[in-house]
């Protein structure tokens, strides 16, 4: 009796065995290709979380899944959104809910993207509505304490590459962008003694008027060099990318920039209205925000498009309308069409 009890018993185990070795270690895939989203829940238990695997087919037992849990206790398992695309074993998809390598989609947010901008590229990654952002994007309390007037968040959106879940809120988006910007602000000391006068939402200001007018780093010294000079002449500064960013938010710029255009009537047009605009334009990139809290020492009051994505620089009206001149012939000998108003950042005011 008692040989057949052992034997009854070893069978038992053997089965046993053979079950939790089938359930946990061959890879298994029970969801059709390219793959499954599923999603743990905040708090969920063992068995809560067997079960949602094993019903998106991503194990195979969710019993054996919960045996698993228990003889690994240390290791706690992260909510949030995970993706399976290929067949794993309960092992890896326990490590992969260990280490929480939830999905995230990848999004870079290029130098010198406004809001708008911004907005679209987060409705086209499908993470949240153009317009559910941009209303996010006004509420400026994220940064009242560095710029207690902003009007928004505009110029704190750090250009960078994220990685966001799919379900992100705009205001998580938004936090995080903004920290972001604080880092890389606090990471560059003190600004120059030449911005002793300005508040830091001016240089930020300033930052991102040099960003839309320059893709080249080492020029931006320079172009925040040419707008402090005016600044303290009391020039106008004359800048295209400030009327277009006003054109943009109303609604009416047409890619180009006219005569008429010039005119707008917008207190970030600086054709208009003396001073920096009353905030920023763009959102700056660290090269930018060097440039805005140290301009270089220079002596120039102009500067126009060279063709070649830079611009001549001249200290005198004369010396700059030759460098217009030029900006046209050199557009000519390109067969290039001449724009309606080529950039010619500062004019005569």
């Amino acid at each position: 009796m008692r040989r057949l009890l052992l034997i009854a018993f070893l069978l038992l185990i053997a089965v046993a065995g053979g079950w939790i070795t089938y359930s946990l270690f061959p890879k298994f895939q029970g969801y059709r290709a390219p793959g499954v989203f599923v999603d743990i829940p905040k708090g969920a238990s063992a068995r809560t979380i067997g079960r949602i695997l094993e019903s998106q087919g991503v194990i195979r037992n969710q019993w054996a899944f919960v045996l698993l849990c228990r003889t690994r206790p240390r290791h706690k398992l992260q909510a949030g959104e995970y993706f399976f695309e290929h067949p794993e074993t309960a092992f890896e998809v326990f490590d992969t809910l260990a280490a929480g390598r939830i999905f995230e989609l990848s999004v870079t947010i290029p130098e010198g993207f406004n809001t708008l901008q911004i907005a679209a590229l987060f409705e086209e990654k499908g993470l949240v509505p153009r317009d559910t952002f941009l209303a996010a994007v006004s509420d400026a309390s994220p940064v009242r304490d560095f710029a207690p007037d902003a009007p928004s968040v505009e110029g704190f959106l750090f250009p960078a590459t994220y990685q966001f879940p799919r379900h992100i809120t705009a205001q998580d988006a938004i936090t995080t962008m903004t920290s972001h910007f604080r880092a890389v602000w606090n990471s560059l000391g003190s600004a120059d003694a030449h911005q002793s006068a300005m508040t830091p939402d001016q240089i930020l200001t300033l930052a991102s008027m040099v960003e839309s007018e320059t893709p080249k780093p080492d020029e931006r010294p320079i172009v925040a060099g040419v707008f402090m000079n005016r600044l303290r002449r009391g020039m106008l500064l004359e800048s295209d990318p400030t009327v277009a960013y006003a054109l943009e938010q109303a609604g009416k710029y047409r890619g180009v920039l006219t005569t008429a255009d010039l005119r707008f009537d917008s207190p970030y047009n600086t054709y208009r209205y003396k001073g920096l605009p009353p905030g920023p334009i763009a959102n700056p990139g660290e090269a930018s925000l060097r440039a805005a809290r140290g301009p270089a020492a220079v002596d120039y009051l102009y500067f126009v498009a060279d063709t070649e994505g830079g611009h001549f620089f001249s200290k005198t009206l004369a010396e700059h309308n030759k460098n217009v001149a030029r900006y046209h012939q050199l557009l000519k000998d390109k067969n290039k069409k001449e724009p309606a108003h080529p950039r010619r950042a500062q004019r005569q005011p």
